[in-house]
């Protein structure tokens, strides 16, 4: 696998945004809550230039994403999504890496993670610890997502 990660450009908000859908459907979710989550899942060109965006291509495919948002010495993990057929192709790994990299050049000292419930054990695997919860209710059905930390740096 020739993977690059490189910074998102502009002119990709919209296939950045398709394949956050993608993914979040890849959960199974149903269709009224991926519509529910539209905005969340967008990606604008505003978000590319404002945020630390970065996409893993392999020639012109972009198997994924993640966008930090800096706020004092506390990065957040805003995005991260891995298209359903670069799942377990070490994708993630890789973006998660070169994110928690990223925020560490940013002068962070952690990652802040509100983690999709499906995706917990892929983020504690990389060594994030679980914080907290946020109440993340749709339709009525009770939901908490899991908020992690991840350490900028080892050690």
């Amino acid at each position: 696998m020739d993977v690059l990660i490189r910074r998102a450009r502009a002119d990709e908000a919209q296939a950045l945004t398709e394949l956050a859908h993608a993914s979040k459907r890849h959960w199974g979710y149903p269709e009224r809550w991926i519509a529910s989550w539209r905005e969340a899942l967008t990606l604008t060109p505003e978000i590319i230039a404002r945020d630390a965006v970065s996409v893993a291509a392999e020639g012109e495919d972009l198997l994924g994403f993640y966008a930090l948002r800096q706020q004092g010495g506390v990065c957040s993990l805003e995005h991260m999504w891995v298209h359903p057929t670069a799942v377990r192709r070490g994708v993630g790994r890789a973006l998660l890496e070169h994110a928690r990299q990223t925020a560490g050049s940013l002068g962070a000292a952690i990652l802040v993670i509100d983690s999709d419930p499906n995706a917990e054990a892929f983020y504690t695997s990389m060594g994030a610890t679980r914080v907290g919860e946020i109440p993340a209710d749709v339709e009525g059905v009770v939901r908490v997502l899991p908020r992690l930390t991840l350490p900028t740096r080892a050690g």
